[in-house]
């Protein structure tokens, strides 16, 4: 039974609403509308939001969204043959209605869908229900009734017909090869022996058959394997070079053959050459993060330069061939964007984009774009790449963006610090981060508590004592007004994480400061005692913010890591509504050149956005992100 069935326009305009058993289908169609669609997420067509899965199908030609929604504990076989059903029907009914593409029309024009749905539901309902009836296979049909009865009796000490075979072809072999002189006085003596007359009856005719057989293979046989062989004689064999290299000294008058360089235009190599991401360092004035910087050279215009000057080919045909690859005369279709969309997917995955991740992301683009008319002069390439890019850009730009700088100033009001909790796996940086982020934030005039509840690994504390000293070198007190600015609170090795940081927090509160950055262990996503040790301080020190820490350099392991901590959060957490991760921070940026692949996967599986990027091994390399200049690299042949 479905809850709903909608049909709305990408403007938001409902048309028409069907009402099941659900009261509303507005926060469901929300939910989806603010987590796919603009999000661009819609390579798979079925979306679950609480106990209900919603699916959709979109109509890129007129600008229209079908969305059905039902319990997610039932399995509606005929909802995909609804969809479509209903979709064809509703575009041709109200083609007229439709094609306007104004508001006031759709707002005015009388949809009067309700039977026409209802008759399409019965035939769905009723076409799942039927089934062709199983019937048994009868001997007749089987492959053992085809088989002759004589071929399947054996009889006792008598060989079965393919080794008899076998056996008199290698004696054919032996006889053949005592000579062509031997074989033609064999071959009447064997016709003599062969039974004559009413004794041929005696034979079957299949035995009959394969003895003439033996005889021609026998006769002529032997001649046909001397005169391929001649024939494979007769053909010379090319020996040496073909066209051997002459050297300098040995006289050469044309000297351009030993030229097996790579070929040149203009003093630069045809081949094009792979260009880096220049990452701008520094934090910029009053504390403020710059932008990461992802700058390129125009590709266009290199493209000259690296041209080669091709044979002249013939005018009109190439002509004509421009103007049909350019023009926009008809929609998009599946096969017209399958060879464009192959390629991206390949791009992508080659610039460090999570396998999965890349198949969604161009299965969304497929769906975005099926159905539309290119503008003239466009081609297949250049539509689906900007959509790609303008899907690419959307995902980078998170739901919510996380001001720290505001939400420090909203908890100084309350009189409270604010508390960041620092989690991923072994060896990302997390250390080297709240190091730079506790310097960032002195540089805006906050001052910061740093928790040492990594009491697992060996020097972790020791680490952080360092970058405290160093970090109260470069902000004493005496510049703040006898103000400690930042200070490290830590109980050793081998207690509870969970306890220091509850201590951390309340001393932060009783001695006034601004921010407790919490560091934990690093530790592999599927340890689960650690996971739920990590669970358990989360979910007694309930922090501010919880950022994972990951590296750039990762692939498709950065999906896995993310949706694992986030499922053994929620799994462990001992909380109703269990908190999850946040945000989070990139490290090791500068070593990826354009390969910025692992910030597309992070973003699109977890829907959090990119608050740090670090970019080298000083506390001022810290980088907030650019969604387009990101995108912009990642695009890049």
């Amino acid at each position: 039974m479905l809850d709903f069935f909608t049909i709305f326009s990408k403007g938001g305009l409902v048309l028409w609403c069907f009402q099941g058993v659900s009261d509303s289908c507005t926060g469901p169609v929300n939910a989806l509308i603010r987590s796919v669609l603009l999000q661009e997420r819609g390579g798979n067509n079925s979306f679950t939001h609480e106990a209900l899965t919603l699916k959709y199908k979109l109509d890129n030609q007129f600008e229209l969204v079908f969305v059905v929604g039902f319990q997610k504990i039932l399995s509606l076989t005929y909802v995909d043959k609804l969809i479509d059903d209903v979709h064809r029907l509703f575009r041709d009914k109200y083609r007229t209605e439709i094609q306007q593409q104004s508001a006031l029309s759709l707002l005015n024009g009388t949809f009067d869908f309700q039977n026409d749905f209802l008759r399409l539901l019965r035939e769905a309902e009723e076409s799942s229900k039927i089934r062709a009836p199983t019937t048994m296979k009868k001997f007749e049909d089987s492959e053992k009734a085809k088989k002759p009865v004589r071929s399947m009796i054996e009889t006792r000490g008598e060989k079965p017909k393919e080794k008899a075979k076998s056996s008199k072809k290698k004696g054919a072999k032996k006889e053949g090869s005592d000579g062509p002189v031997a074989t033609s006085k064999a071959a009447p003596a064997e016709k003599s022996s062969l039974p004559v007359g009413p004794e041929n009856g005696e034979l079957s005719k299949e035995e009959l058959i394969r003895r003439k057989r033996e005889e021609f293979i026998q006769k002529h046989g032997r001649g046909m394997d001397k005169s391929s062989k001649s024939m494979k004689s007769d053909v010379p064999k090319e020996k040496g070079k073909k066209a051997p290299r002459v050297w300098e000294l040995g006289g050469c008058a044309n000297k351009e053959v030993l030229d097996y360089s790579t070929p040149t235009t203009n003093g630069t190599p045809e081949a094009a050459v792979s260009e880096d991401i220049n990452l701008i360092r520094g934090t910029g004035p009053g504390g403020q993060l710059q932008d990461l910087d992802c700058s390129s050279s125009d590709d266009e215009g290199a493209a000259p330069n690296s041209a080669k000057p091709s044979a002249t080919k013939s005018t009109l045909g190439g002509m004509f061939g421009m103007l049909k690859g350019l023009v926009g005369s008809k929609s998009l279709s599946r096969e017209d964007m399958e060879s464009v969309l192959d390629k991206m997917r390949d791009h992508l995955i080659a610039k460090n984009v999570a396998a999965d991740i890349a198949v969604q992301l161009c299965e969304s683009v497929a769906n975005k774009l099926e159905g539309k008319v290119m503008g003239t002069f466009s081609t297949v390439t250049s539509t689906v790449k900007q959509a790609l890019q303008e899907s690419l850009v959307q995902i980078l730009q998170p739901q919510r963006r996380v001001d720290m700088l505001r939400d420090i100033m909203d908890a100084q009001r309350r009189q409270r610090p604010y508390v960041v909790t620092f989690c991923g796996v072994n060896g990302v940086g997390k250390s080297t981060n709240l190091a730079k982020i506790s310097f960032w934030l002195l540089e805006n005039g906050f001052s910061v508590l740093i928790a040492a509840c990594d009491t697992f690994r060996a020097g972790a504390v020791e680490q952080l004592r360092t970058h405290t000293r160093r970090l109260s070198a470069l902000h004493p007190p005496e510049k703040h007004g006898g103000r400690t600015m930042v200070q490290l609170f830590e109980k050793g090795y081998g207690k509870d994480a969970a306890g220091i940081a509850m201590e951390a927090i309340a001393f932060a509160r009783n001695q006034g400061f601004d921010v407790v950055l919490v560091d934990t262990a690093g530790r592999m996503q599927d340890n689960a005692p650690l996971m739920t040790a990590l669970a358990k301080l989360i979910t007694v020190n309930t922090p501010d913010l919880v950022l994972f820490v990951g590296e750039a350099l990762v692939g498709n392991e950065a999906v896995d890591q993310l949706v694992k901590f986030n499922r053994a959060l929620a799994d462990h957490s001992m909380a109703q509504t269990p908190r999850l991760i946040d945000g989070i921070v990139l490290t090791k940026f500068d070593t990826i050149d354009d390969k910025v692949g692992a910030a597309i996967s992070m973003t699109y599986i977890t829907s959090k956005p990119i608050v740090f990027v670090g970019t080298g091994q000083t506390y001022c390399d810290l980088r907030s992100l650019n969604a387009k200049a990101v995108v912009a690299a990642l695009m890049k042949a």
